[in-house]
């Protein structure tokens, strides 16, 4: 705009000037919008690294609880077949043998004390000794041998150990090997519902816990 008393070209030079400015304010928005979202680009990339770290973090920590909790599993598995040869020597000597011999007594009562306390050793790692006996069978802890007509229990119900079978905290450490009745009752609900085998906590069912 011409101004009187204002020259032509000082006019022009002005609006120069204020276009200049303009353009300049544009520019230095528009850059602090490149910025902005820059900033906003370098925190989420911060965010997702932080949080792999920390997902990292924790399954390594697992890792290592597991390791710890775990570590005797391989122990525990070679020194099994050890509690089996002492229960077999105890049932052996049956209550009858014993009390004809005391001698047989003596010894049945010490192959019976040295079970107790390897069992109690390997409970004190978090090594219990699976009840299956009266339980409903579980694939998740016992091994099927065979199967036995029983109609007087409920069908699916393990009426025979040949093996037991032992878990390390919440792990299966070895399968019960067992017998199954079949041709009896099926199991009502109530009775699963009620089973002394269920367990409020992580124990599996059907685990000593008394170790």
């Amino acid at each position: 705009m011409l101004n009187y008393g204002e020259s032509a070209p000082e006019a022009a030079a002005e609006d120069a000037a204020a276009e200049s400015e303009a353009d300049a304010g544009i520019d230095l928005d528009s850059r602090c919008a490149e910025l902005e979202a820059e900033v906003e680009t370098l925190r989420r990339d911060y965010l997702s690294a932080l949080a792999e770290a920390q997902n990292a973090k924790r399954m390594a920590d697992k890792r290592i609880q597991d390791n710890t909790k775990y570590a005797v599993s391989n122990l525990a598995k070679a020194v099994l077949p050890v509690a089996d040869n002492l229960d077999r020597a105890a049932a052996a000597a049956p209550a009858e043998a014993r009390e004809a011999d005391p001698n047989l007594k003596n010894l049945a009562i010490g192959v019976e004390m040295t079970a107790r306390e390897l069992i109690n050793a390997l409970g004190q790692h978090g090594v219990r000794r699976i009840e299956a006996m009266d339980q409903p069978f579980d694939p998740n802890l016992h091994q099927a041998m065979q199967e036995m007509e029983r109609p007087d229990v409920p069908a699916g119900t393990v009426v025979q150990v040949y093996q037991e079978g032992y878990v390390i905290h919440d792990r299966l450490l070895r399968p019960a090997m067992v017998v199954v009745s079949k041709g009896g009752p099926k199991r009502s609900a109530a009775t699963a519902a009620t089973d002394p085998a269920a367990s409020a906590d992580d124990t599996p069912k059907g685990v000593d816990t008394s170790a």
